[in-house]
């Protein structure tokens, strides 16, 4: 998933990237959060029919990816929220136990890097998995993609490759200790 609305969003090319240079013992299904409404614990009893989706959609999955975006220093809004909903109601939370790999665009510097740290606090406390390494920080990604969403930096194309093989090895590795 990407946590980024917008339609051009380098977070959602890099998704798109990601299906492509995953093993192929993988497959990579992209959650949209669109239809996904405010968190409202009034909700929780009752949630709206794209939250359920949602939170089955994680439950069936093996392993988490997350394409972030950098918004303010942190995680963007959307994505917050969306992680707020999955991990409700209280014991019933979608999350538990999942490996999650984290990757992120952003047109600056530093690419995505503190939006990556918030995600591993949050996805410690909700008893995710998440792989540490190769870190995938895709910084001046208006130099890295080109005007239809294409990647065309081949090292990061490498390391892209480098985290979904990763990826899978992780939750491998996971699930044969359980």
């Amino acid at each position: 998933m990407a946590g980024s609305l917008r339609k051009n969003s380098y977070n959602r090319a890099a998704l798109r990237i990601a299906q492509h240079l995953a093993p192929s013992n993988a497959i990579v299904e992209i959650i949209e959060l669109d239809n996904i409404p405010l968190y409202n614990q009034d909700l929780d009893t009752q949630m709206p029919p794209p939250v359920l989706e949602f939170k089955k959609k994680i439950v069936a999955a093996d392993a988490i990816l997350v394409a972030t975006p950098e918004y303010n220093h942190s995680i963007s809004g959307v994505l917050k929220n969306a992680i707020d909903w999955a991990s409700r109601p209280y014991g019933k939370s979608s999350w538990d136990s999942k490996p999650v790999a984290i990757m992120g665009a952003s047109s600056g510097t530093i690419g995505t890097a503190r939006a990556q740290e918030h995600l591993r606090q949050i996805f410690g406390t909700l008893n995710m998995h998440p792989l540490n390494r190769p870190q995938l920080l895709i910084a001046s990604s208006t130099e890295k993609f080109d005007k239809d969403g294409n990647l065309i930096d081949e090292r990061t194309k490498v390391k892209m490759k480098e985290l979904m093989e990763a990826l899978v090895d992780w939750t491998i590795r996971l699930n044969n200790k359980k």
